[in-house]
Order: structure tokens, then sequence, then C-alpha cells
């Protein structure tokens, strides 16, 4: 059985061109007929799930529920913690552009791509720091004042092999929506990429991500927008 992952539809603060890691921000109207689409490419494909993870954050959980209403399922999505978007740092709220003008592109492609190169850590007091935020206090790792892809595999790795792995040994049909650094690492840890091959990976909003096992690995493949 397949393993379907999908990042949300559009947000706000994609069209805005911001780093949003952790920030709770709603989808944009394309980003809802992105979800759409997700949920009738799967259809088109006949994935129906058997369960349901999705992330914490809205843009996620309205993305699933979208694309389980054009399933016509009736699970109920289980929220993974571990699946939420890589943790932006300093760089929360910053827009890419400016960021590149001011710290020089080569230094922001360096944030943004390396695998294991962290933004500078956010302050403890600002207002973006997960500490202030009631929706990540129960969270079952610590909470970071900045993260790297790497960090984000490092959290994502217990979710993989004591939840999800075994689902899909029982060949189940698992969907996961999520946000593009953390299916970039759970794709990292299935299809036992280096970690200079995961940083020319780019994961497209609203567009479904399925993974089938082969040999000691997964291959994966972006399915076609309906």
């Amino acid at each position: 059985m397949p393993l379907i992952l999908l990042r949300h539809g559009q947000s706000v603060w994609n069209l805005e061109n911001r780093f949003t890691g952790w920030v709770d921000v709603d989808l944009t109207d394309q980003g809802k007929a992105e979800a759409q689409k997700a949920g009738q490419a799967l259809k088109s494909v006949a994935v129906m799930p058997d369960v349901v993870f999705v992330s914490p954050l809205k843009r996620a959980r309205e993305t699933c529920q979208r694309v389980l209403s054009e399933l016509g399922c009736s699970i109920t999505p289980q929220e993974s913690p571990e699946m939420i978007e890589r943790f932006y740092g300093a760089l929360t709220g910053l827009n890419k552009e400016e960021t590149a003008e001011a710290h020089g592109a080569d230094q922001v492609h360096i944030w943004r791509r390396s695998y294991d190169q962290a933004p500078p850590a956010l302050q403890d007091n600002h207002d973006y720091h997960p500490d202030k935020n009631p929706l990540f206090q129960n969270f079952p790792f610590r909470l970071p004042a900045t993260e790297s892809l790497k960090d984000v595999v490092d959290r994502v790795d217990p979710f993989y092999r004591n939840i999800l792995s075994p689902l899909l040994a029982q060949n189940k049909t698992v969907l996961i929506v999520a946000h593009g650094n953390s299916i970039r690492a759970l794709i990292k840890l299935m299809a036992g990429l280096s970690d200079q091959q995961i940083e020319s990976v780019e994961i497209p909003t609203g567009r479904p991500v399925m993974l089938t096992p082969e040999g000691q690995h997964w291959q994966y493949k972006i399915l076609p927008s309906s």
C-alpha cells in the first residue's frame, strides 16, 4: 500500500514570499483550490487512506479537510506535531527577497537549502517564539529557537520508526498532510537520500507525493495535477 505525502496548499505568507515556519497563517483562495485538486488527483488514482495524519497548523488542517471531502472519506485525522514545518528562527516573518538583499543571496541560500546550517536563533522574548504559543506546549519534543533540515529529520525520525513504519508494515494506506520541510525530512529517511541529495528536493504546494517500497528504500513521485 502507498504512503501519500501532501504539502498544504498555498498560504497567505507563501504568496507574500515570507518565511512562515510555525506561524499559523491561512490558505489563500489558490491554496484552497490546490487542496481540492489534490483530492481529485488522489481520487483519479483510486487512493483511499486507512489512516490520516496532519500537522497542527491550520493551513495543513484545512488542506486535509478539503482533500478528505473530495475523497468522500470520513476518517478523523490524527494530529502529528513531529510533522510541523521547520522553525526558521530569526527569519520568521521576513520577506525572502528583502532578507537576501540584507544578508546576501549566498547566505540566505545556505540558511534555506543547506542540510545542517540553521538560521540565527529567535530571541526568547519574541512574539513568534514557540514558548509564547499555547498550541505548541504539549509537543513531544523540545521547542526550538531555530532549526536546520537536519533538526527536522531528527524530530521526524521517531514518528517514522515508531508510528508510521508499523502502519505501513500492516499494509495500511497512510496520508500525511504537512509542510515542505517535514515532508522532505520524511522522504530523506524513507528514500535513503544523502545529505547532499535532499538539498535539491522541492515539494510543491498541493501536489500529492506517492511513496512505494522498492528494495530497502521507498521510491517517490509527485502526482500530476488533476
